[in-house]
């Protein structure tokens, strides 16, 4: 019976995922939270814990599998050796729900009312607050938060109210609603209008208009290249890469601004030719913005993940601040030093770019930038706004080969535009390439692995949802006065 007590916590888990994109079954990341609180009831704390470990086994192991084609394919680890890693990264974030299995035993609720304030008040905060630490904790890594999977429900109007974390958050309390209705069906009066009244917060967030129009809107192209990591670093491609995007913005001639991905220039800046950029200066003397994905150096070890803005009043960049461990930079070096020269992968040693950089404007619009990673971190882009009109990230997912990894990304680029009521552009090297409207709904995407260049117009926006207003920690703090409120009540019962 134990063993398989903790192979349903697996398959819960391994279920999870299937949630998001691209399978997008996105009642499972309810069901799957309630399938964990019931197996969590009545355990003592050293097998809650081991539950919510192989629960988030399943979970990482299926849902960031991604990372094994990363590693061996372009990583040139080996498949054993890139499958033992993808094994210990997801036992890893498999503490987390760990952690939450362990604290959450130690309070054993049995009454009705103990069993309702853990169900909707202890348990959603925790899990939130661990999903906020997981996110930041060793440089971060916020993938697979239930909130996501929201993405083309009501629920996710909260995201513009309280952040992708304000989603989870309810989704949460709504999965303790389930189970609490089924195991104490007489609360389900109370709690059916609950749970309705959070979807139904939502869907009235989703119609809002949070943020208006700024100004005429911009024309834009997004070009998507497609050209192979196998080949991007060939010495003797270059030429064939420049002459290929440029023949592909060429196809725009309407354009204002025309985005090429992360890292699409195989190279340094001051490697370029000067009739590179004397292509791009008399574009841009014709009205026309060019920002594309390179590499900047300020020392023989000192290099950057930056983009370049090409425009009317000259060159401006961005240098990318929220680096990828172990593929951009490698934390604790002294130790792990032998693994780049073991892995080698071309430029993984970059510095960070400052945290407050000047931002880069499109006539009078500015851009609020990021590079691949980086929009992950909602929290992040924040410094960016009000003043950004429009959001733009740029990407290199040949990383991900065919793998849920793009589709993952692109959920992830929504939340972003509904978190901050702004249009985003997402230029991809290999795809998904897409232009999103401010409430994060897709106007045109791309298909993989095709080179081929997105047009759009795109109407920037001012103005602030609650989401930026309120900083965005909207969510953190509801839970931790959620787990203050669930302390209270227990202690009023109990004295």
């Amino acid at each position: 019976m134990i063993a398989l007590h903790y192979l349903a916590a697996l398959t819960l888990g391994l279920a999870m995922p299937l949630a998001f994109s691209p399978y997008q079954y996105w009642p499972l990341a309810l069901l799957a939270p309630a399938g964990l609180f019931v197996l969590w009831l009545g355990l003592s704390p050293g097998r809650a814990a081991l539950t919510g470990f192989f629960f988030g086994l399943g979970q990482f192991c299926f849902g960031v599998g991604w990372l094994y084609v990363s590693m061996h394919r372009y990583g040139n680890m080996n498949a054993p050796l890139a499958m033992a890693a993808v094994l210990a990264v997801s036992a890893y974030l498999a503490l987390y729900p760990a952690l939450l299995g362990w604290w959450q035993s130690a309070w054993r609720p049995q009454s009705g009312r103990a069993l309702a304030e853990h169900l909707l008040l202890r348990l959603p905060a925790a899990w939130v607050l661990l999903e906020w630490l997981r996110g930041w904790l060793f440089s971060g890594f916020p993938w697979l938060n239930p909130g996501y999977a929201m993405v083309d429900t009501p629920l996710a109007g909260w995201a513009s109210l309280a952040g992708v974390q304000g989603v989870t958050l309810v989704l949460l309390v709504c999965a303790g609603g389930l189970v609490l209705s089924l195991r104490r069906p007489r609360l389900a009066i109370a709690v059916v209008p609950l749970c309705a009244a959070l979807w139904g917060v939502g869907w009235w967030s989703l119609a809002q208009d949070w943020t208006r129009p700024d100004g005429e809107p911009l024309r834009v192209a997004l070009v998507q290249g497609n050209v192979p990591l196998e080949q991007k670093w060939v010495a003797a491609q270059k030429p064939v890469i420049l002459e290929h995007y440029r023949a592909l913005s060429a196809r725009a001639p309407e354009a204002q601004l025309v985005v090429w991905p992360e890292a699409a220039v195989p190279g340094f800046t001051d490697t370029l030719p000067a009739a590179f950029w004397r292509q791009l200066e008399e574009r841009a003397a014709g009205g026309v913005t060019t920002l594309f994905g390179v590499l900047e150096r300020t020392g023989p070890d000192t290099y950057f993940n930056s983009l370049i803005a090409v425009t009317p009043m000259g060159r401006a960049s961005y240098r990318k601040a929220h680096l990828v461990p172990f593929g951009e930079y490698l934390p604790w070096k002294w130790a792990f030093d032998w693994l780049l020269d073991y892995l080698q992968i071309p430029m993984s040693d970059f510095s960070a770019g400052s945290g407050a950089q000047s931002q880069i404007r499109i006539g009078e619009t500015w851009l609020g930038l990021s590079i691949c990673y980086e929009d992950a971190f909602g929290r992040e882009l924040l410094s960016r706004l009000p003043k950004a009109g429009l959001l733009v990230n740029v990407s290199e997912d040949g990383w991900f080969g065919k793998s849920i990894g793009p589709h993952q990304r692109m959920d992830m680029a929504r939340l972003r535009s509904m978190e901050t009521g702004r249009p985003g552009l997402r230029a991809a090297t290999t795809g998904i390439s897409a232009i999103i409207d401010a409430r994060g709904r897709v106007q045109a995407s791309t298909r993989q692995f095709e080179p081929t260049v997105l047009r759009a117009s795109v109407q920037p926006r001012t103005g602030s949802t609650p989401f930026v207003a309120l900083g965005g920690y909207a969510a953190e703090a509801a839970a931790l006065c959620m787990l203050l409120l669930g302390w209270a009540l227990r202690r009023r019962r109990t004295n």
